[in-house]
């Protein structure tokens, strides 16, 4: 290779000499090899630079693909889903979600034991109030329910469309967002599980108060019946006395 090129330099540079002044002229052979070489490192390290710009112009494509965000949010449909559920439970009527009026409801509903100062009304009362309460708890957990059901359709797809928009994404953010976006959905369906055996557990435990009281109302109904245990002495009543 070397000795093609020396040859081709100094065929070039005897060629160039115009024939009225030709002249004979020194070459150092090693000298013209060397200014070949170094020619040839040259073009070496352009061609290498090129390569590496290459490389740079490709690596910032796949950058610019990979940043590139996902074109699609399902969180609205995720946040309206779940706000739907809540707004059932916060409309729930019967015996508060708020603790502190919880307690002094249920204080007042449910008591350990009626005393002989509580009228026959009052206990009446009471025990509409309780039946009332687990109406509605059980009307809240179905509510809540129907609205779990009415989200599956919702929930299938967008399942469907994060799936497909993960499958096809250009870069590592979509394909990160989708995921984020699937995970967020069952994030959803989790709270909404729990929203829905909140509901379900508060009607269990209204109905077991309920009857709890029940009995306790009935103990209290029996006693004062009974009286203090003297045996109930039948008299006769004359209705057309005057």
């Amino acid at each position: 290779m070397k000795k093609t090129l020396l040859a081709i330099a100094t065929a070039a540079l005897l060629g160039a000499l115009p024939a009225a002044h030709a002249q004979w002229v020194v070459i150092d052979p090693s000298n013209l090899a060397q200014n070949i070489m170094t020619a040839a490192r040259t073009l070496e390290q352009i061609n290498n630079q090129i390569r590496q710009l290459q490389n740079e112009a490709q690596s910032l494509r796949n950058d610019a693909m990979n940043l590139t965000g996902l074109d699609f949010s399902a969180l609205a449909e995720l946040r309206a889903a779940l706000s739907a559920s809540n707004q059932l439970i916060q409309q729930a009527q019967g015996l508060a979600f708020n603790v502190s009026q919880m307690d002094s409801e249920f204080r007042r509903l449910y008591p350990e034991s009626y005393t002989a100062a509580t009228s026959g009304t009052q206990m009446a009362l009471d025990a509409r109030g309780r039946w009332r309460n687990s109406l509605e708890a059980l009307r809240t957990a179905t509510k809540v329910q129907a609205q779990a059901v009415q989200n599956f359709t919702s929930d299938e797809q967008t399942l469907t469309d994060l799936v497909n928009r993960s499958q096809s994404a250009v870069g590592a953010l979509q394909a990160t967002q989708a995921t984020n976006q699937l995970l967020a959905l069952q994030a959803r369906q989790a709270i909404q599980g729990q929203q829905l055996q909140i509901t379900q557990d508060r009607a269990s435990a209204l109905e077991l108060a309920r009857q709890a009281a029940a009995n306790e109302r009935a103990r209290e109904v029996r006693r004062r019946f009974l009286g203090d245990g003297t045996p109930y002495t039948p008299q006769a009543v004359d209705f057309y006395s005057h």
